[in-house]
């Protein structure tokens, strides 16, 4: 039988760097952007912070979890994030998830689905990834969900009233 008090401090662990994430994720609405935040945790530590700066950068792949794999590559001077972990608000696009799968992170946690272009767990991406790499990092989803579709949710409704 597991031991309930580890299971519990590494869901509230999952808590933790999730609103750390969410964090990033508003500094992206007060700026304009989609509200996307990312953090990379390793050993209990935030070594990398990210939000989406698409607009403000004029870059398409400014995404949150690219900017938080640099931050967290040039943290530890290398390009490999095993031992890692990301935490995002919003499911991984098929983009990100490759950025994911070559720097080696470990595992990934999110928040909200993208029924539109999540690729970890909303469409079959993850199991030709799979097949062609042979890992995938362990997935846990649904860390404050509603939280972090509530936030996009309201984004949007901003958006559509400002036009």
């Amino acid at each position: 039988m597991p031991n309930t008090r580890i299971i519990l401090i590494s869901i509230m662990d999952s808590y933790y760097f999730m609103a750390a994430a969410y964090q990033e994720a508003l500094k992206a609405f007060d700026e304009g952007e989609v509200p996307v935040g990312a953090v990379i945790e390793r050993n209990g530590r935030i070594i990398g912070r990210g939000y989406n700066r698409i607009e403000k950068l004029g870059d398409a792949t400014a995404h949150a979890e690219v900017i938080a794999i640099s931050a967290a590559s040039t943290h530890l001077e290398d390009w490999r994030l095993t031992g890692c972990t990301l935490y995002v608000t919003l499911e991984p696009c098929l983009m990100c998830l490759g950025a994911i799968m070559q720097s080696r992170v470990s595992a990934i946690v999110y928040g909200a689905k993208d029924s539109r272009a999540g690729s970890v767990d909303s469409f079959f991406y993850r199991q030709e990834i799979e097949r062609s790499y042979r890992t995938f990092p362990q997935v846990t989803s649904g860390i404050m969900g509603e939280e972090c579709g509530e936030l996009l949710k309201a984004f949007f409704r901003v958006l559509r009233n400002r036009q």
